[in-house]
Order: C-alpha cells, then sequence, then structure tokens
C-alpha cells in the first residue's frame, strides 16, 4: 500500500510540476525557457511506467493538466458564447481533453513501444515524430503547438521558416528527452548525466545559431514601405446591438466609426491603405439584401473614392451556394475589385458538418451559423496611389493557423499579408487573443512575409518578415495603429519550397520504423556481433599505403567533395532557376563534387596496391615491387577512427613502422589478419571513447548490394529518369515521343540523357543528405549509447535504403499523380 501510495504521489506530483511549468510557458513572456525542461518531469512518470495501460492512463492526466494550465480560457469563452457559463465550458472542454489534445495518447503510446523494443534514443525520436504527426493528422482548433511558446525569443523562433512550428516542437520534445534522461542518471555522477544533458542543449544551441545566421542574411530595406492604417473599432457583441437597437443603426454607427477612424489614417496618417477587421460591414457587400443595405454600399464607395486609397475590409459575400465570410478589396475608380472568401471557418459556430446539421440540432443549438468555406489561398493587387502595385495575401480568423494557406500565398506571389479577426469572443480571455496573434505572426516568420493584422478588439498588429510587432494595440481599446513596414520579393524558405513537411516526414519516419521492426528480414543482428567473415582470403585485396602528406591531401579533397553536395543541395533549395537548369547544375556537379572526387581517387590510385595473405605474411605488391610482413612482427592493427579519405585501418610493427591502409571493408580484413594469426584489432575497453564507438560501429557493417555504385547511381535514376521523362514528353510534345518526331532522333535521346543525368544528381544529393543523417545519427548514438552504436548504426542504413529506394519513386509516383 505504501508503495502503491509512493506511486500515486510521485505520479501526481510530475504532472502538476509539468502543468504549473505549461501555465508559465503558455503565458509567453520571459518563461519561454521552460519550453526545453516543462515535460521532463511527466517524461520520467512515463519512464517508470510498469505497463501500457499505466502508461496511457498517465498520457491521459497529462493532457488533462496540459488543457486545464493552458487552454481553460477556451472552455471559458466556450461555455460563454454558448450560454451555458464558464464553469461548465472548461468542465466540458476536460471531459474532451483527449480529443482535444490526442498527441498526448499517441506520443506516450508511440514512445513507450519503441522504448522497450529499439531504446532510448529511437524512442526519443519515435515519440516526437508522433507528436508532430498527430498534429499534422488532427491539427487542433487553434493549430497550437508547443514550438508556439518560443515566439517571444527573437533568435530562437527564426527556424520557423525552416520546419515551421512542428520542427520547433520536435527539438523542443527532444530536449525535454534529454533532461529527463539527465535527471535519471543524475545518481551514476555528473558525467554520466552530462551526456544526455548536453545533447538536450543543442536544440537550443542550433536555433540560436540558426536565427543569428537568419537574421543577419535579413536583406536591408529597399524602397518605399508599405503604409496601412489599421482600424480597431472595439466595437463588438452585433447581434447584442441589434436586438437593442435595431440591424440599421447597428450598421449606421460601425460605419461612421469606421470612416472617421479611416479618414483619419489617410489625411492626417497619410496611409496607403486602409484595413478593416472581419465582418466590420455586418451584412452582403455587393449583393445588398435591402434599399438600406444597398445606400449603404454606395456610401463605402463614395468614401473609398474620395479617400483615393485602397480599402480592404471584412463582409459578406453570397452566391447560388449560400453566403460567405469574406474580404472585399475596393479601389479607388475601380469600385470592388474580388472577394477573399474565407477558408477555416470555426465548427459549430460559423458552420455545421452536413452529416451533423440538422432541424434537431439547430434548435439545440441556435447560434450555429451556416457559413460557406472559401476554396483556399488567393492573392490580389493592392494598387496605391503612388503608382505601386502590391500583391497581398488576405487571411481571415482562423486561417491564419494554418501554414498551408500562408505558404500557396507565397507561392502565388505574396509580398505582404493582411490578416482580419474579430477577436470579440476573446474579450473575456486575453491570452487566447494573444495566442492568436502568436500563431498569425509564425506566417511571417515561416514565409518571410510581413503581415497587417487588424482585429475588432483584440491584438492588431504591424508584424516584420521576422515575426516581430512593429506596432500594436492591447486588448479591448478603440485605436488606429499605423506602421511603414518594408515590402519585397521575399527570400524562397524552405517552408515555402517544401510546404509544411515536418509532420509528413515524422509520418513517414514511423512507417519506416514500424516496416523495420515488424519485418524479419530488416532486423539487424546483435548490437555486438559483426557479420560473420570468412577467414580466408579468396584472392589479393585492393588497397591504398597511404603516407600521411597522401592521406591528408586525398581525405581535405574528398571532404570538399562531400560537403559541396550538402551547399549545392541548400543552393538548390533556395534557387528555383537553378532547380530547372540541369546544364547549370552538371557544371557545379563536375566542378564542385566531380573534380575533386576524381582527384582523390587519383592520389589513392598512386598509392594503390594489392594485398594477400600467404605463408604467415601480409603481402603488398605493385607491379613488380613486393613488401612482406611477417605477421608475428605486426605490434597493433587498429581502425581508422575517421573514415577519411574511405574506411581503413592502421597497422604498426614492433619495430615502430607504421602503415595507413585504405580498402573498402577493412573489418574483413582485419578478420582475416586475426584469423591467420596476427593481432586483432586493438580496443580500449577501460575507457571507449566516442570515436572508437564510431569506429566500431562503421567496422560492422557489411554492404549490400543496394550500396554498389551502379545499383544506386545509375539504375536507380534511369528507373526514376523514364517515367518523368514519358511524363515530360506527354505534356510538352503531346506523346512519349512527341520530341523524336518533331526534332529528330539526336534531339530527343540528348533531351534523355539530361533528364537522366538531373536525376543521377538528385540522386545523389539525396544520398548525400541520408547520409550525413545517418553518420551524425551514428555519432550521437556512440556519444549516448556507445554499447548500441553498432545496433543503431544498421537500423539507421536500412532506414536509409527504404527511403532512397522507395521513397524517391513514391515520391515521383504521387508527383504523376498530382500532375
Amino acid at each position: 500500500m505504501a508503495l502503491l501510495n509512493h506511486a500515486t504521489v510521485r505520479t501526481a506530483g510530475g504532472i502538476l510540476a509539468s502543468g504549473a511549468m505549461v501555465a508559465l510557458y503558455a503565458r509567453g513572456g520571459v518563461a519561454w525557457p521552460l519550453g526545453f525542461v516543462l515535460l521532463a518531469p511527466w517524461l520520467r512518470i512515463l519512464d517508470a511506467s510498469p505497463t501500457l495501460a499505466a502508461t496511457l492512463l498517465r498520457a491521459w492526466l497529462m493532457s488533462l493538466a496540459y488543457t486545464a494550465a493552458a487552454f481553460a480560457w477556451f472552455g471559458s469563452a466556450l461555455g460563454i458564447y454558448a450560454q451555458v457559463g464558464a464553469a461548465t465550458g472548461v468542465a466540458l472542454l476536460l471531459l474532451a481533453a483527449p480529443l482535444f489534445q490526442p498527441q498526448f495518447i499517441v506520443f506516450a503510446l508511440v514512445r513507450h513501444i519503441t522504448l522497450r523494443r529499439h531504446g532510448a534514443v529511437l524512442g526519443a525520436l519515435a515519440g516526437a515524430a508522433a507528436w508532430v504527426a498527430t498534429q499534422a493528422a488532427a491539427p487542433g482548433l487553434l493549430g497550437d503547438t508547443l514550438g508556439h511558446g518560443l515566439y517571444p525569443s527573437r533568435l530562437l523562433r527564426q527556424g520557423a521558416d525552416v520546419g515551421g512550428t512542428a520542427g520547433l516542437t520536435v527539438l523542443l520534445l527532444l530536449a525535454n528527452e534529454g533532461v529527463a534522461a539527465a535527471l535519471a542518471r543524475r545518481a551514476d555522477g555528473w558525467r554520466v548525466a552530462a551526456r544526455p544533458l548536453a545533447a538536450a542543449a543543442l536544440a537550443p544551441l542550433l536555433l540560436a545559431g540558426y536565427g543569428l545566421v537568419a537574421l543577419s542574411a535579413s536583406p536591408a530595406p529597399a524602397g518605399k514601405p508599405l503604409r496601412v492604417g489599421l482600424i480597431q473599432s472595439n466595437i463588438v457583441a452585433y447581434d447584442r446591438q441589434r436586438q437593442e437597437k435595431g440591424t440599421h443603426a447597428v450598421v449606421r454607427e460601425i460605419l461612421d466609426t469606421h470612416f472617421a477612424m479611416s479618414y483619419d489614417a489617410v489625411v492626417r496618417q497619410r496611409a496607403d491603405a486602409v484595413l478593416w477587421p472581419e465582418t466590420a460591414y455586418p451584412t452582403t457587400f455587393g449583393h445588398p439584401k435591402s434599399e438600406a443595405g444597398a445606400d449603404f454600399d454606395r456610401e463605402i464607395l463614395a468614401i473609398v473614392n474620395a479617400a483615393g486609397v485602397p480599402f480592404v475590409f471584412g463582409t459578406y459575400d453570397r452566391d447560388s451556394a449560400g453566403e460567405y465570410n469574406a474580404a472585399a478589396f475596393v479601389q479607388p475608380g475601380a469600385g470592388l475589385t474580388g472577394f477573399y472568401r474565407k477558408t477555416h471557418l470555426f465548427p459549430l459556430t460559423e458552420y455545421v458538418p452536413a452529416w451533423l446539421d440538422g432541424p434537431r440540432l439547430r434548435r439545440a443549438l441556435p447560434w450555429t451559423g451556416d457559413w460557406r468555406p472559401g476554396n483556399g489561398a488567393r492573392v490580389f493587387p493592392l494598387r496605391l496611389a503612388d503608382g505601386r502595385e502590391i500583391p497581398v495575401l488576405p487571411l481571415i480568423c482562423l486561417d491564419d493557423v494554418d501554414p498551408a494557406l500562408a505558404i500557396d500565398g507565397a507561392r502565388l506571389g505574396a509580398q505582404a499579408i493582411l490578416t482580419m479577426s474579430n477577436d470579440s469572443w476573446f474579450s473575456a480571455s486575453p491570452l487566447g487573443a494573444e495566442m492568436h496573434q502568436v500563431a498569425a505572426a509564425f506566417r511571417s516568420i515561416e514565409t518571410r512575409l510581413p503581415q497587417f493584422r487588424a482585429t475588432t478588439n483584440g491584438y492588431s498588429a504591424a508584424i516584420d518578415a521576422t515575426g516581430g510587432v512593429l506596432a500594436g494595440t492591447r486588448m479591448g481599446e478603440r485605436i488606429l495603429v499605423i506602421a511603414d513596414v518594408p515590402v519585397r520579393v521575399p527570400p524562397r524558405t524552405l517552408m515555402v519550397i517544401w510546404g509544411d513537411w515536418v509532420g509528413l516526414a515524422a509520418g513517414a519516419f514511423l512507417l519506416v520504423l514500424a516496416a523495420c521492426s515488424a519485418w524479419p528480414a530488416w532486423r539487424p543482428r546483435a548490437a555486438h556481433a559483426p557479420a560473420p567473415v570468412d577467414l580466408s582470403m579468396p584472392g589479393p585485396v585492393d588497397v591504398a599505403v597511404l603516407s600521411p602528406a597522401a592521406r591528408m591531401a586525398a581525405g581535405l579533397l574528398r571532404v570538399f567533395a562531400r560537403g559541396s553536395l550538402l551547399w549545392m543541395c541548400m543552393t538548390l533549395l533556395l534557387d528555383e532557376a537553378l532547380r530547372t537548369n540541369t546544364l547549370a547544375q552538371m557544371r557545379m556537379f563536375s566542378a564542385f563534387f566531380l573534380a575533386p572526387e576524381a582527384a582523390a581517387w587519383c592520389v589513392l590510385f598512386l598509392f594503390s596496391a594489392k594485398l594477400s595473405l600467404a605463408d604467415g605474411s601480409l603481402v603488398l605488391a605493385r607491379d613488380a615491387r613486393r613488401l612482406q610482413i611477417a605477421l608475428a612482427d605486426i605490434a597493433t592493427v587498429r581502425c581508422w577512427r575517421l573514415p577519411l579519405p574511405c574506411p581503413g585501418i592502421s597497422v604498426r610493427l614492433a619495430g615502430g613502422q607504421r602503415y595507413a591502409l585504405a580498402l573498402t571493408d577493412p573489418g574483413a580484413l582485419a578478420a582475416h589478419l586475426a584469423g591467420a594469426g596476427g593481432p586483432a584489432i586493438q580496443q580500449r575497453t577501460h575507457s571507449r571513447t566516442v570515436m572508437q564507438a564510431y569506429a566500431q560501429a562503421a567496422l560492422a557493417m557489411r554492404r549490400s548490394r543496394l550500396d554498389h555504385p551502379v545499383a544506386k547511381f545509375v539504375l536507380l535514376p534511369l528507373a526514376l529518369a523514364i517515367p518523368a521523362f514519358h511524363l515530360h514528353q506527354q505534356i510538352s510534345y503531346g506523346g512519349p515521343f512527341g520530341e523524336y518526331y518533331s526534332f529528330g532522333l539526336k534531339a530527343y535521346l540528348t533531351a534523355f540523357a539530361l533528364w537522366w543525368a538531373a536525376w543521377a544528381i538528385g540522386v545523389v544529393l539525396s544520398g548525400a543528405l541520408l547520409r550525413s543523417a545517418i553518420e551524425s545519427a551514428t555519432l550521437l548514438a556512440a556519444w549516448l549509447r556507445p554499447a548500441r552504436a553498432v545496433d543503431i548504426r544498421q537500423r539507421l542504413e536500412r532506414g536509409g535504403h527504404l527511403a532512397l529506394f522507395l521513397g524517391l519513386p513514391a515520391w515521383l509516383l504521387l508527383t504523376i499523380f498530382r500532375a
């Protein structure tokens, strides 16, 4: 009983500690560093869960604590809106906490299973992947995620342009895992606990380093900035006012207030454009429902013409299908130029799903709306009085919590975001309005588009491309916000190029992990047992006997060549023109990779030899030259810690001479030497270093046929190029042999060769990215879990094969089907 009570108290204490930190973290300000530690107490509780049922129970409790700590205001606002009371609203929200925050349940489930099958490192990675994959598949109503809490840090939030807020969340989760692991090992001494703690520190250090680079690379302001007047009228509760004053009087008051503030913005503050909030004009514009509505429409057009600047405002639009929450673009002299229709409607308030709708529901929930959703992002030209034309992306309320809409707008050429929101239902809960603005600000960071955001009574602001608020309001005040914001063609961020990719990548990682776990053929061998080696050498082995200078020269050439591949990856991601210029890619690939790689190969060739074992001796032969070393004279054999310019071993004789032998499979040679009577590879059993564990993991690997250069860099690109070239011929020439019929065989074969070359370069670059990831993860495993480095390396290699030989074809097929 005492043990049970102790476990209960420990569980409650851990969840309450995490919940308290969540409450502080959600409120922003100086509490943002808590994001790197706030889940650590809960993770310690999960680690102590003896069964899966106990793990799920603790996940459910944490979902309750998280919801209460960060989103009690949401339940209160819903209760007040639905007229059932704030307390009832909070109770209903807590009851639905596992549905409101399902990532806790999925995270705990996946982490528990992976932790027990594959160890702590993969358990942490799988848990983080499950978290963001769940949020990608079932995003919350407010798009909330842990990464939003890093917004107060101008430096760390810049990483959102690479992986979005999901990428920030992954780093936060991994940092929390490191802190939890350090707490678990503190009894073993500070040196043991320091490793996971140092791994946890990598997350903020990486984000800070990237933030410094991103902020320093921001282009200087160029040209005339865009000056927009944001109208926050602080007029709320339209429905209640209609009942008290009548519709005409309410619309009259709203328009008079907005007209007066817009006059101030244009005449006194010299604004280039005016932005009103969501549903500021609370009836249909351009499709009046009455003569009074037509008069109001004409009055707005007259005001815009007199102002001489474009107006953008929230209103309603309608067609034969129904009504829409919309944004109207009105130009002086041209009138209404277009509508943007809100894409993401709030369920049960702005719309009801068709399968749930009906008279009975409408009677029970009389506040439910019946608006129709729009059909995605649209970019409109904002024509200014000075002749400039700036493409802008409008977003309405919940639209700004969806990264995909902002990304689509950036791809369509937008140079600024215009956000409209009616945050009046946050009136009693300013924290909700603040969270909403934070979510909106991340859209600017992800796309590097500045943003103008107008709300009825919430937080209106002008936001720059780094997510910073240049000018803003407080909650519940009537105020005009004026700000000059630089507007330019934005840089192409990775989020714009790849989309909101982290959740999809996390889901793919989980599928690969599940496949490797379920398919016996892909299960790695025991962690300490390298593959058995045939101790009889069937023939001479190709090696290179390198002097220190030759090894350094070849190693530097290889480092430059392989580093150039990573640089090319980043260059292609950021330069859209280069991605479509195959000849430029080939020139770059040849100059920065093939040339230094060929030079390194030449160095190895100049020092090449044939190695064999005969009559108790190691024999090195090249042409007529021959060096014979008695195995009894070999004092030590060591694997190279750094496999540069390729894997190899160092042989030291009893007399002190040293030979550096570079070869493809040093593990097999070392086994042959030991089997023939030579010494075994020397290792430090008393203090095994990180690089020794890393080298041992590389030594234990046996390359498969899939690793052969012909299979990887010739046949795989060919298999990818054929369907891609076929699709190109269909689209460009109307048939599979269209270019042949139009321009002849030479042109047709030349075009195919270019496609093949382009895919070969793409496969090489993809392989380089996978290789860097595998080597980095292996090095991290050798640091954190040296005893499991071989096991982890084997799993990573198999995952790399799946990603390259199945992932690339799957991506190509998906692209073809979309086309």
